[in-house]
């Protein structure tokens, strides 16, 4: 049975499936679009959070970051972007519903952390770049409530600290009272209304 207030690792998994219909409903010639990470086009952003699910998959089981070694560096999507970043997903969602693993402790390059706290951050991340590729290729990003609802008081944690957690833009101010979605896409320093040029 299952409780009312899902695992960290469910959000996780969720904020995953919520960012593949974004992905898979990336068109052909969008890869070199712009994103709201002003550095990154869209195939560099899908690159990243497949790379990020591809250690998650590795770490949260419990390997270490130098038996990963360098295996996920560089491209990971090859000629089947879409079909690589499923995969990943497929990848991490078993380690992350894996008996205990949100118990268990992940190391990482800033030392050992509980699985939940890992899968925390996955989902911070996760959630707002799926968002990302959903504006970079010009779809609908309305954001699950659910997810957001849970996402705001990580964001919130996420921009309290001194300078943020370099991840994510400085916040930009909204009024109280915005929706919900803008107030969590501004605390991760986003403006609702970015569109690609």
């Amino acid at each position: 049975m299952t409780s009312q207030t899902p695992t960290m690792g469910e959000l996780y998994v969720r904020a995953m499936r919520s960012a593949a219909r974004f992905v898979s409903g990336v068109p052909e010639g969008a890869w070199h679009d712009p994103t709201p990470c002003t550095e990154w086009d869209l195939r560099v952003l899908v690159n990243h959070i497949t790379y990020e699910n591809l250690w998650a998959a590795e770490l949260f089981p419990g390997k270490t970051m130098a038996e990963v070694g360098d295996r996920f560096e560089g491209d990971v999507l090859g000629d089947d972007p879409i079909g690589a970043f499923n995969r990943s997903v497929e990848a991490a969602t078993a380690a992350v519903s894996a008996p205990g693993a949100m118990e268990a402790v992940t190391h990482l390059s800033f030392g050992d952390t509980p699985g939940s706290e890992y899968a925390k951050q996955l989902f911070g991340d996760m959630l707002i770049h799926g968002w990302d590729v959903a504006k970079a290729s010009r779809q609908d990003a309305a954001l699950d409530a659910a997810l957001v609802d849970m996402g705001l008081p990580l964001a919130e944690e996420v921009a309290s600290l001194p300078e943020g957690n370099g991840a994510f833009a400085a916040r930009v101010p909204v009024p109280g009272d915005a929706p919900a979605q803008t107030r969590l896409l501004a605390l991760m320093g986003r403006r609702a209304d970015w569109a690609p040029a």
